[in-house]
């Protein structure tokens, strides 16, 4: 793709912008994100962590679920594969938004992965091939994540507090678009989603987009550091309220590794 074109459309918010991202800067994007995700190396862009009873896929570790799993997270892939079909990307012919992860459990998977079998390879190579449209569906995600969030807040003051934030990180005191801002509002919205899923809260606490972004502190003039000091603050929330059995403490220093690329 040699650009991307990502439009913000807010509703009934009566206010829109377009973004458009040079191929410069949809790479900047598509490589942090990937560098977060899987560290840039092959090896990861098919991946089953220890820990967790799904395969995580492509430069956003989109999460894809084996045929019969149900989890509290938002199952993703699918979304990202009916994006692609929509732009009429060309995909391996038993890929459609409606297909489970193809190996059932872990230990399949390796067995797959290490002898490079033809289903295997295939996906490989779609998900190498398409790093410029799974940026463009996590911007087509971010696009979606405002009206969403607003749409769950019935308090006039909180809605507009979380529009405010919203375009505080994503933009200069110009108006102009912060490309760091943009990348860290697309990144976290992938990374810990919208915020807007009951299922995703341990103990009825949240730690999404809607969350960090209500707990950010105004006084913080680098906005893009309050958003990453308040995510932070979310995701030990979440470590202390997880189930002892999913030892998340082991996450803790990836993370926040992760959010010191917001602004360091």
């Amino acid at each position: 793709m040699r650009f991307i074109f990502i439009v913000f459309l807010l509703g009934t918010m009566l206010w829109s912008t377009e973004i458009k991202l040079s191929a410069k800067q949809a790479n900047y994007i598509a490589k942090k994100v990937w560098q977060n995700e899987g560290a840039g190396k092959d090896k990861y862009l098919i991946w089953w962590n220890e820990g967790e009873d799904f395969a995580s896929l492509g430069i956003g570790h989109f999460i894809w679920f084996p045929k019969g799993h149900t989890e509290r997270f938002r199952e993703v892939f699918p979304m990202v594969v009916a994006f692609m079909q929509k732009k009429g990307v060309k995909m391996p012919v038993w890929l459609t938004p409606e297909s489970d992860f193809p190996w059932k459990t872990k230990a399949a998977f390796f067995m797959a992965k290490k002898a490079k079998t033809k289903q295997y390879m295939e996906l490989f190579h779609f998900l190498k091939d398409t790093f410029g449209y799974q940026a463009a569906f996590m911007a087509e995600r971010l696009s979606k994540a405002l009206p969403q969030m607003l749409e769950m807040i019935d308090d006039t003051k909180k809605k507009e507090t979380i529009k405010r934030r919203f375009y505080e990180v994503m933009h200069n005191k110009d108006g102009s678009v912060n490309e760091r801002g943009l990348y860290v509002l697309l990144d976290y919205t992938n990374f810990k989603g919208e915020g807007t899923l009951k299922s995703e809260r341990y103990k009825g606490q949240g730690w999404g987009l809607l969350q960090v972004l209500w707990h950010m502190d105004d006084q913080e003039l680098n906005k893009q550091k309050a958003f990453a000091q308040s995510a932070s603050r979310m995701l030990s929330r979440r470590i202390k309220n997880s189930p002892p059995a999913r030892g998340e403490e082991r996450w803790r220093k990836g993370w926040n590794i992760r959010l010191d690329t917001y602004w360091k």
